[in-house]
């Protein structure tokens, strides 16, 4: 179940369709930075989720995918989320990409931890997070930039929604991470990836993602 996106996201055909030259001038940036093919989508868990696998599911959206409205994630038994998101190497982490609504169930405030797979709702409560940041209520996606300085060695990433603005359900519909990737002892990288990666290394990521740790070296 964990691989049934793999082959929607070849990104051969992803030129943004007919409504591609509205983004022209945004898409380059974004992608220059984007750290998509460096995350390890079969390994990402998500506590309290409405739907298996519906946080893994926005994560493996590209960028191009992020206005659409499914998949989604939702929260179930309450408000509240927790998502563990690893990577391949090791990132310096720029800015996270976030999409929610301008309704209720928009998350509010965001804990982020880096390198913790211990976590779980009590202790992202009770312990202090590398950042918190307090999101809007918009349909647009949200650039919110991180103190680089308390994100250089990242391995993984944890994003804990504490609140929302009063619903009883928390979602949220695309999630993307923007930054450099660097094997361990590796200088970082900055290239195209999603604009201009050989679609063939698109297939393997998740379960081929140390051949591509290995060709990239």
């Amino acid at each position: 179940m964990s691989t049934h996106c793999h082959n929607e996201h070849d990104h051969s055909g992803h030129d943004h369709g007919e409504g591609g030259h509205d983004h022209s001038d945004d898409i380059t940036p974004v992608l220059q930075a984007s750290l998509y093919q460096h995350i390890t989508f079969d390994d990402i868990t998500t506590n309290n989720e409405a739907e298996a696998h519906s946080g893994r599911a926005i994560v493996k959206k590209t960028w191009a995918e992020r206005m659409e409205e499914q998949p989604e994630l939702e929260s179930d038994a309450d408000e509240q989320l927790l998502i563990h998101i690893p990577f391949t190497g090791q990132v310096k982490l720029h800015s996270i990409h976030i999409r929610t609504s301008p309704s209720s169930s928009a998350p509010k405030t965001l804990k982020v931890f880096i390198n913790r797979d211990d976590l779980d709702f009590s202790t992202c409560s009770d312990l202090p997070p590398t950042q918190q940041f307090e999101l809007s209520q918009t349909s647009d996606v949200q650039d919110i930039a991180v103190k680089r300085v308390l994100f250089g060695k990242v391995q993984s990433l944890t994003l804990f929604v504490e609140d929302n603005y009063g619903d009883d359900v928390t979602s949220i519909s695309y999630l993307g991470f923007r930054g450099d990737w660097m094997q361990l002892g590796r200088a970082p990288t900055n290239i195209l990836y999603e604009a201009a990666a050989n679609p063939n290394d698109h297939k393997v990521k998740g379960v081929g993602v140390n051949q591509m740790g290995s060709r990239l070296g």
